[in-house]
């Protein structure tokens, strides 16, 4: 029986947060490389994807603010997950495989009383240059890419559409699904609505992964692995981590919110739970990691 690989995937690969488009489209080609690796692998593909860049250059021509940040992260769903589509698609059909690519909107259920709203730490949009963080009445952070705004970001409780996504896996459909980690709803009174935040894409595709019993969790970033002391002459990258090497490692304060710390409290939460595959790799780079050659693998202990 085949194997499930949710593969998360940045929205830094699809449009940098500094603009550089050559770039992007390498990052892109070894996306679809990864994702087709595993298809010839015999495994099931689930690909989820983040949109920071994307739902921020909406957000910054939106001056009016006439939409809710809910709806463009429905917005981004559809563009990036019409973009994927067709490139992988058109990968399958040359190669002749059998599988076909779906796209799902998703919603993701998050608690009203989060603390992430009081708390914003998601960055969005372009990096922004002086003049802007002086005058923008935005909540803006320090990242790794420079100056960026940054929205809440409440915890993914429960992946609406999950049986839908189930479904389309047992008919072997690539699903594209959780863009963004998901539109933000709370419920309430039998009623739905969105919610001004984006969740974390990597903590959505934890929760995904889990929900669909999958036998990897594959998060493909711009890091080829998990640093302890990064940027620092003492820097070390691990190739295998456990779950309390990570939580000492978080408690250290090693993994900064808006940047890996999601990344890795995912890896930890999905090893925790499972004795299945928790990985870390930089795109085009799966096959290796998934024999423990590149990447980290995080495992329960």
């Amino acid at each position: 029986m085949s194997k499930l690989a949710v593969y998360a995937l940045g929205g830094n690969a699809l449009q940098s947060p500094g603009g550089e488009e050559e770039e992007t489209a390498g990052v892109l080609a070894k996306v679809m490389s990864d994702v087709v690796d595993l298809l010839e692998m015999d495994w099931r593909v689930v690909v989820t994807h983040g949109n920071g860049p994307q739902v921020g250059h909406l957000l910054a021509l939106d001056r009016e603010q006439s939409h809710g940040l809910d709806a463009w992260v429905a917005a981004t769903q559809g563009t990036i997950g019409h973009q994927l589509s067709l490139h992988l698609q058109s990968i399958l059909e040359r190669r002749r495989r059998p599988e076909r690519t779906v796209v799902v909107l998703t919603h993701t259920e998050v608690d009203a009383e989060d603390e992430g709203f009081s708390w914003p730490t998601k960055p969005v949009g372009p990096v922004l240059d002086a003049t802007t963080v002086m005058s923008a009445d935005w909540d803006i952070a320090q990242t790794i890419h420079g100056a960026r705004r940054v929205v809440a970001s409440p915890a993914p409780v429960r992946v609406v559409e999950i049986d839908a996504i189930r479904h389309l896996v047992s008919l072997q459909a690539v699903v594209i699904c959780g863009g963004g980690g998901g539109i933000p709803i709370v419920t309430g009174g039998g009623f739905a609505h969105g919610v001004p935040a984006v969740v974390d894409k990597d903590l959505f595709s934890s929760c995904l992964a889990s929900d669909l019993n999958a036998d990897a969790l594959i998060i493909s970033t711009g890091a080829d692995a998990i640093y302890s002391n990064f940027g620092t002459e003492h820097q070390v990258a691990h190739r295998t981590l456990g779950v309390e090497d990570l939580l000492n490692l978080e408690k250290e304060g090693q993994f900064p919110p808006g940047s890996m710390g999601p990344k890795v409290r995912a890896l930890r939460e999905f090893a925790s739970q499972s004795t299945k595959k928790s990985i870390l790799c930089s795109p085009g780079e799966v096959l290796r990691a998934l024999r423990g050659e590149s990447g980290t693998t995080v495992t329960p202990v």
